[in-house]
């Protein structure tokens, strides 16, 4: 996948409201659907979880997951999709942009791009290679 593919994708998606589960943007799009938009940007048409909480994820089985799909990198480069451990049991997923990243906010009810992940733990990145 282009990396700017999928950091447009995701650009495009600044301003839709935010909605958990979401993947429509008419109606509202949570950070996977985000994540997802610049996947499928590049061509990936794996498998999306659904019917997940907003709290309570486990970041070693969502990396699990994402490793059998994507490959991991560092997170630097435009589109790669990022997992935060905000705390609380609450993991996020952003996607790097060349400005910072942009994300799903819960609190703002809608898509934004910003700097960066200030006091975010960075838990894994990943990138799709357009393979498989």
């Amino acid at each position: 996948m282009s990396g700017r593919q999928g950091a447009a994708a995701a650009l495009a998606l600044v301003g839709a409201r935010f909605r958990l589960h979401g993947r429509d943007p008419s109606h509202g799009v949570d950070c996977l659907g985000v994540a997802v938009a610049a996947l499928r940007a590049g061509g990936w048409r794996g498998d999306v979880p659904s019917g997940y909480a907003l709290r309570g994820g486990a970041a070693a089985a969502i990396g699990a997951q994402l490793d059998a799909a994507l490959t991991r990198c560092d997170g630097a480069a435009p589109g790669d999709v990022l997992l935060f451990d905000l705390g609380a049991g609450q993991l996020h997923f952003a996607v790097r942009t060349a400005a910072g990243i942009v994300h799903a906010d819960a609190a703002l009810r809608r898509v934004v791009e910003r700097p960066g992940a200030d006091g975010w733990r960075l838990v894994g990145a990943w990138r799709w290679s357009g393979e498989g």
